[in-house]
């Protein structure tokens, strides 16, 4: 199932994209999708729904993150070898993990809004993956069975705020807007293998990344037993996985980075397409 969010912030509707593309309205089955929807009961229940009947959306307008509830929004850094070596750092020996504030989420072509200051801000198509069973301590082997879902994010950064500015890289991963996410939530039965997703990230309509899943450093299964040690992984939260190659600060001779007016479009095969424009600092796109 292509589960999704339509509607003005606050005022959310839950839909899903039926076969034929067409976006059909859930709301007389469940009040949002929620991480209570993530879990394998709360599919079951979506899964045995006649699709057919459900009322066709014709204008769904804006497009939400796929579900609510996000506890943890989860990233792993430098998790794709060639992007380590184009930012200058080596390939790490076990996953980086960062965290970005539940602050950062925003609808997959919803406005991505600069910081005060903001020099250099830059793009990253990932893969994200979705939590629908508690898991804590998996092994490998069993991993899967807790991911309800796979979505497409761009770990929007400010590099200089990330790395520049001292301490961890959460100040230059946690600004305002810099989470988009959808536009669907592609539940499992519909990716059989996550480590076999073309992905790419055009700026300004020039293509900037071209990557697969495939060449991750640490692949799905291992990122979701490695943080079940951690920490208890709760449904509805998320892993963005890494970036490939092809980012602002690592483009030479001279790295680019994004400027009010930018528009950076990206998308994973079988999971959709986001579309931002990039705005200077005006907290009414962000509230509103």
């Amino acid at each position: 199932m292509k589960l999704m969010r339509y509607g003005a912030k606050g005022a959310e509707k839950p839909g899903l994209v039926d076969a034929q593309g067409q976006v059909r309205a859930l709301s007389g089955a469940i009040p949002d999708i929620t991480p209570q929807t993530l879990s394998p009961q709360g599919l079951a229940q979506l899964r045995a729904l006649d699709v057919s009947t459900l009322p066709l959306v014709q204008t769904p307008g804006r497009i939400a993150a796929p579900w609510s509830g996000c506890g943890k929004f989860l990233c792993i850094g430098l998790n794709y070898a060639d992007h380590a070596a184009e930012s200058g750092m080596p390939v790490p020996k076990e996953p980086i993990l960062f965290m970005k504030p539940a602050s950062v989420r925003v609808g997959p072509n919803d406005a991505v809004v600069l910081p005060q200051g903001s020099v250099k801000g830059d793009w990253e198509v990932e893969l994200g993956v979705v939590i629908g069973t508690r898991a804590r301590y998996v092994s490998e082997a069993d991993a899967l069975q807790h991911v309800a879902g796979y979505c497409v994010v761009n770990d929007v950064s400010e590099r200089e705020y990330q790395l520049e500015r001292g301490g961890q890289w959460d100040k230059g991963k946690g600004c305002d807007t810099f989470g988009p996410v959808g536009p669907w939530l592609v539940t499992t039965d519909e990716i059989p293998d996550p480590q076999a997703l073309p992905m790419w990230c055009e700026v300004n309509g020039k293509r900037m990344q071209n990557g697969n899943t495939r060449t991750m450093v640490f692949g799905v299964r291992q990122l979701v037993s490695y943080l079940s040690r951690f920490m208890t992984l709760e449904p509805g939260d998320l892993i963005a996985t890494g970036t490939p190659p092809g980012v602002g600060m690592g483009l030479k001779p001279q790295p680019q980075f994004l400027k009010p007016g930018d528009t950076m479009r990206l998308g994973i095969e079988g999971l959709g397409v986001q579309q931002q424009s990039v705005h200077a600092w005006n907290p009414e796109l962000i509230d509103n």
